[in-house]
């Protein structure tokens, strides 16, 4: 097949809808078939730490404001002159909102079918940034995926969501995790006395440093003695955290196999932003070998089970988080059970594996469109 990938940010940019959008055209080189990247073009000088396996069509873009780590797509002829080119068989659309939109578009044109992933909580971010405007954002993800022949969502809440919302033909597509990075074997005891140097327990997040993620709900587990809380991201909320997180400690971007190191490294990962639609950086710490703490709500839901590989609290409950790294502390042998549990969990979920069945997803498209035709 030949398809083209329309998203919203690709490497060097680090976030799930990047990483899912890489791992995709991956898979689809390995299994023959030919992707070509559509994205908007990198800051100058920022060039992606992993190899790219086809080749990337970069449309301009500017900073988005207040964020200018997320870099926004302007209107360019490049992208349906590139599906033009390229003779698509599928348009595959990553998290669609700006460009994606546009590749809806010139898909439609075409008649080239088109498989939109759901991979973004824009009602949640509306609410946050804004304060208001989750209907609104809720009739643009209705009017994106609904010209879409197959939207697929990451998780069973995301797939509840956009059902309840009236978004049509929409199917079940998880992640995949890489299983070969991230594994507990990657530990370094050099890497645990540099973080806590008096044999705390250490406390991890990774992630965007960014409103949406909540990651002043570690405030609590700051304050328990003998805890490390250690941040791993960058984001517009870091100076602010860095202030409402005392004694942690911040790493900044980490990526590959440093970050599978630090991962493995952690005795508990704790996330904390309600708006995941899946949350890759879960089934990374499970692979790692470590108990999860994180929020009831969303794609964890899917990932962690309650009491069995990790405690799932309350969203927004700061007291909660606390009090389940509290109990995390406490007990080494329930965090030894957690963890080998969440590893054999996810041992099966490999990007190979939601490849494949992402290919068959683009398979049933097309033959529901030659049916169409036919009939």
């Amino acid at each position: 097949m030949r398809v083209v990938i329309v998203t919203e940010s690709f490497p060097p940019d680090v976030n799930g809808v990047a990483h899912c959008a890489l791992q995709t055209a991956r898979h689809l080189v390995d299994r023959g078939h030919a992707p070509v990247v559509v994205a908007p073009a990198p800051a100058p000088g920022n060039k992606p730490d992993a190899d790219v396996p086809c080749p990337v069509v970069h449309v301009p873009s500017l900073p988005l404001p207040g964020y200018p780590q997320v870099r926004v797509a302007l209107p360019s002829r490049r992208l349906a002159a590139t599906l033009i080119e390229h003779r698509a068989d599928v348009v595959h659309l990553a998290s669609p909102f700006v460009l994606g939109v546009r590749g809806m578009a010139a898909a439609a044109r075409l008649g080239t079918p088109a498989v939109a992933v759901y991979q973004t909580d824009l009602a949640g971010y509306a609410r946050t940034y804004m304060g208001a405007g989750e209907a609104a954002a809720w009739r643009r993800i209705r009017s994106v995926h609904g010209a879409a022949d197959l939207t697929l969502a990451p998780s069973s809440a995301a797939l509840r969501d956009l059902e309840t919302h009236g978004v049509p033909r929409v199917e079940l597509w998880p992640r995949g995790v890489d299983t070969v990075r991230f594994r507990p074997d990657r530990r370094d005891e050099a890497l645990r006395r540099e973080l806590a140097p008096n044999g705390e327990l250490i406390v991890g997040y990774v992630g965007r440093l960014a409103p949406e993620k909540q990651v002043e709900l570690l405030a609590g587990a700051c304050g328990l003695e003998g805890v490390r809380v250690v941040v791993v991201g960058d984001g517009p909320s870091r100076p602010g955290l860095e202030q409402a997180l005392p004694g942690a400690v911040f790493l900044g971007r980490r990526t590959g196999d440093d970050l599978a190191r630090v991962f493995a490294s952690f005795d508990v990962f704790a996330h904390t932003g309600p708006f995941e639609t899946f949350c890759q950086t879960v089934q990374e710490a499970m692979a790692s070998g470590l108990p999860v703490v994180a929020p009831a709500a969303g794609g964890p839901l899917d990932l962690v089970a309650h009491g069995r590989t990790g405690l799932l609290v309350p969203p927004r409950d700061t007291a909660a988080v606390r009090d389940a790294v509290r109990a995390l502390a406490a007990d080494p042998a329930l965090r030894a059970a957690f963890g080998a549990a969440g590893c054999a969990t996810v041992e099966g979920r490999t990007w190979e594996a939601v490849g494949d069945q992402l290919i068959g997803h683009y398979a049933n498209v097309l033959a529901a469109r030659r049916t169409a035709v036919a009939a």
